[in-house]
């Protein structure tokens, strides 16, 4: 039994952010005090750090049900398969629907109930749940899917990863600069097809990395807001990252029985391009080799980091030729990989 990916589908906002866009943003410390450089200044380190040079979000009248929603049309599209044969929607996210100002997050009816309905799938033996895993949710999500497939109780899932950060950043926080919304969705089935999911590694830090991304007040300590933002400690996450990523992504590919020369592509979770290709270097550094030029898409750039979105939306990009000098071909051996709040990390070997 072979189980791969048949369709894939993304939405991506048409709201740009740019990064002139946060000159005007009031930044602080987490501890409320100001910072002593000018936004100019801040924003210049962000993107040389970051690489992020813009980010898109969702217009106002969208909810994250929506945009996941209309990644899954263009997947089922893509996959030219009957919707009320999906066995399974599996729909990743960590925020549920959350409306503009709005003092609350949205999770009832789950996301995957939501996208089902806009979907006008009769069929009840088709199970929707929403999966919070952090930004590697997504991937999880098509762990899981593989699993069903493999115990024989299901034979087609959708699986998405949707967010929309944008609705839960603190415009006091220079990390509200590294976020951003959209959504990607996949068919995962049984096929005849050589190759697919090969081998997948999954793993929780949670001893003492539980709290490195988490809820938390605005930076601006006058303010009577109720509200909680997105936070995280960026450095213990890199050092993190750093050093559990690589190890993980080894693991995986010994399970495969695939060789690192094999790669041709890994798609890692958009957070941080200086963190990523450090993530990369090592894993390389791992088996005495220097990383590949091009062995790493980027999106994050024009893009931003999306969560549970970034992996999905990178791929579909890349198969619909709208990377600049990037392509996955048939037989091609890729990883996916992620890491985030929980902490969490994850892999994927697939074969085209």
């Amino acid at each position: 039994m072979n189980i791969k990916i048949t369709g894939t589908g993304s939405f991506i906002p048409s709201t740009i952010e740019k990064n002139e866009d946060f000159y005007n943003h009031e930044f602080l410390n987490a501890d409320g005090s100001k910072i002593n450089s000018p936004n100019e200044v801040i924003v210049e380190k962000f993107k040389a750090i970051t690489g992020i040079e813009e980010r898109r979000y969702a217009k106002p009248e969208l909810s994250n049900s929506d945009i996941a929603f209309f990644a899954a049309e263009k997947a089922i599209a893509n996959a030219k398969i009957d919707k009320e044969t999906l066995d399974y929607i599996i729909v990743a996210h960590n925020y549920g629907d959350v409306k503009i100002d709005s003092e609350q997050s949205d999770t009832v009816p789950s996301l995957a109930s939501r996208v089902k309905h806009l979907l006008k799938i009769k069929n009840p033996k088709c199970v929707g749940y929403d999966l919070l895993f952090g930004c590697p949710g997504w991937i999880e999500g098509v762990i899981q899917a593989n699993a069903f497939i493999k115990a024989g109780i299901a034979k087609r899932c959708l699986v998405i990863g949707s967010e929309t950060l944008s609705r839960v950043i603190d415009a006091h926080d220079r990390d509200s600069m590294i976020y951003s919304d959209g959504a990607g969705a996949v068919i995962v089935e049984e096929t005849t097809e050589e190759g697919g999911i090969l081998a997948h590694e999954s793993a929780t830090f949670a001893y003492d990395e539980a709290h490195y991304i988490f809820f938390g007040e605005t930076n601006k300590p006058e303010s009577d807001s109720k509200r909680r933002y997105i936070k995280m400690y960026g450095r213990k996450i890199y050092e993190f990252a750093l050093t559990n990523v690589p190890l993980a992504l080894k693991s995986c590919l010994e399970k495969s029985g695939y060789d690192i020369t094999d790669v041709k592509k890994i798609l890692i979770h958009q957070a941080n391009e200086k963190m990523d290709e450090a993530i990369v270097k090592r894993f390389y550094k791992l088996h005495n080799m220097k990383m590949p030029e091009g062995i790493m898409p980027m999106s994050i750039n024009t893009l931003g980091n999306s969560s549970v979105a970034t992996v999905p939306t990178l791929y579909d990009l890349i198969l619909n030729g709208q990377l600049e000098n990037q392509e996955i071909n048939k037989g091609d051996v890729i990883l996916f990989a992620s890491v985030g709040a929980g902490m969490n990390i994850n892999a994927i070997v697939y074969k085209q």
